[in-house]
């Protein structure tokens, strides 16, 4: 990895439950992520947030602890909100050091412009999941969820995710992936020539053929105890990195 590389991590999932895929995560700040210009989290950080008033939560204040080290080094962090992670506000920017980014984006990255998701949105063959989706990221819903006790608003989201579960035992796996024409559509959209995702834990690269134009699309891998891929991104190429 060449110093001042931007990097792309996403779908952490970060919970006292997996100590030892944190373990991992601040290992990574406290060493790769330091040589680094830039680092762009893409979602799904966390295994689930239920505020910016659980900031204090003592898991929750070591990872930022940690963001906020790394963005004092120097390292300039982005964090865009993925499907588990949605409630994440400004009160968390502020205090972890880091810049919220619009899911989809634009970003130029070593001269290519790329267009940057969290990827749940190409899903579209997931109809289910997209209705979900629209709800639970209207502001009037959001609002009125956050007015709720914290308590009551873990117990709610425990409930929703362990019926996602119960419902990807059933769903056909293709269904889960993203749409080839969704991916089309949307670098056509923004005329990008790439597109760095997470979201569906299927790591890789493909290209797309966009009216002629070969498009790469990168896919970001999920993280565990074992193994947490990172896409490196500077002026000699494009790869991962353990």
């Amino acid at each position: 990895m060449q110093p001042g590389a931007a990097l792309f991590v996403s779908d952490l999932h970060l919970s006292p439950d997996a100590p030892a895929t944190a373990a991992r995560f601040l290992s990574f700040l406290s060493g790769t992520a330091r040589t680094a210009g830039s680092l762009t989290i893409l979602g799904d950080l966390f295994d689930y947030w239920a505020g910016d008033d659980d900031l204090a939560d003592p898991f929750n204040t070591r990872i930022i602890g940690a963001l906020r080290n790394l963005s004092d080094a120097g390292v300039t962090i982005f964090f865009m909100a993925g499907n588990r992670d949605l409630l994440i506000g400004a009160g968390f920017a502020d205090v972890a050091g880091l810049t919220l980014l619009p899911d989809p984006c634009i970003r130029n990255i070593h001269g290519v412009k790329t267009l940057l998701s969290h990827g749940d949105t190409l899903c579209t063959d997931d109809a289910d999941y997209q209705r979900f989706r629209c709800m639970v990221r209207d502001p009037a819903w959001q609002t009125r969820f956050l007015a709720r006790p914290l308590s009551e608003r873990k117990a709610e989201i425990a409930a929703l995710r362990q019926r996602s579960q119960d419902e990807k035992k059933v769903k056909p796996l293709a269904i889960m992936d993203v749409n080839p024409d969704s991916v089309i559509a949307i670098l056509r959209q923004y005329a990008a020539q790439a597109l760095i995702h997470g979201h569906t834990h299927r790591q890789g690269q493909h290209t797309h053929l966009v009216d002629s134009r070969a498009c790469q699309r990168w896919v970001l891998g999920d993280w565990h105890a074992d193994r947490g891929e990172t896409l490196s991104c500077d002026a000699n190429g494009w790869h991962f990195i353990t």
